[in-house]
């Protein structure tokens, strides 16, 4: 469904060009959900971006469903780490949003925004504005955003990074829940290996920058809510710190080496 094919990215930079990714290959399948984990900097947020068509590959090529990516698609919904919701418009006006703009009837708005809203349980907070919601409340709302549209792919850029312990496992309750309803090709970007664990089918540990892929740990228990408490889930954990490290301590001996 989304194909990375040795795809290299430079940005301009201030007074020397930065490469962001380098020879960046990764294959995620349809419906297959995806954790990237990396250390920062090293170009998770820069590989959404490419998929959405915001950015474009300074060499190479990304696909979504076999074409190219030249522009952004419908079909393809990126929630950040900030939410984009608009402050001035209602929980309902925001979760519209998406529908708004692609000139959706007012009747068709409302049916699909409600659906939305029930899935993550603001349907009592509809008329209520983005300043009156917890920091959950927010992110279940801008989950409710891309609910309400037609997507096949869903990117998410450290989404639950701001919120307490508890209140993270929950929504990766609810992210869980919704990727099993709706069957969708799912991409998180995330710097916590038990979200990347309890969340990706696959775990990609990305190199320092320029951004690489250099190991792919396989997850295939992912998908139950008791996962975290299981053995699987603990070992799983202890192979990607394990990447981590050792991908830190390969940068490390570069660089004194050099």
């Amino acid at each position: 469904m989304l194909n990375y094919e040795n795809v290299s990215l430079t940005y301009p930079g201030t007074s020397t060009p930065v490469k962001a990714l380098d020879r960046y290959s990764l294959t995620v399948a349809k419906g297959e959900p995806v954790a990237l984990i990396g250390p920062s900097g090293c170009g998770k947020s820069t590989s959404l971006l490419l998929a959405t068509g915001l950015l474009s590959p300074s060499e190479g090529e990304v696909l979504v469903d076999g074409k190219p990516v030249n522009k952004p698609r419908r079909e393809t919904a990126l929630i950040l780490q900030d939410f984009g919701l608009l402050p001035w418009k209602t929980v309902f006006e925001n979760a519209a949003l998406g529908l708004c703009i692609r000139r959706f009837s007012k009747a068709e708005r409302k049916t699909r925004v409600e659906r939305a809203l029930e899935q993550v349980g603001l349907s009592d907070f509809a008329k209520m504005y983005p300043g009156e919601l917890s920091g959950g409340m927010r992110q279940r709302l801008a989950l409710a955003r891309t609910l309400a549209l037609d997507v096949d792919v869903m990117l998410m850029d450290e989404p639950l990074s701001a919120l307490d312990a508890m209140l993270r496992e929950g929504l990766q309750d609810l992210l869980l829940t919704l990727w099993q309803q709706r069957g969708y090709t799912q991409v998180l970007v995330t710097h916590s290996i038990e979200e990347a664990v309890f969340l990706g089918r696959r775990i990609v540990v990305l190199s320092p920058r320029p951004g690489r892929v250099m190991t792919i740990i396989d997850n295939p228990k992912m998908g139950t809510f008791d996962y975290r408490g299981t053995e699987g889930f603990y070992r799983t954990c202890q192979l990607v710190r394990k990447a981590l490290k050792a991908e830190t301590s390969r940068s490390e001996g570069s660089s004194h080496g050099a």
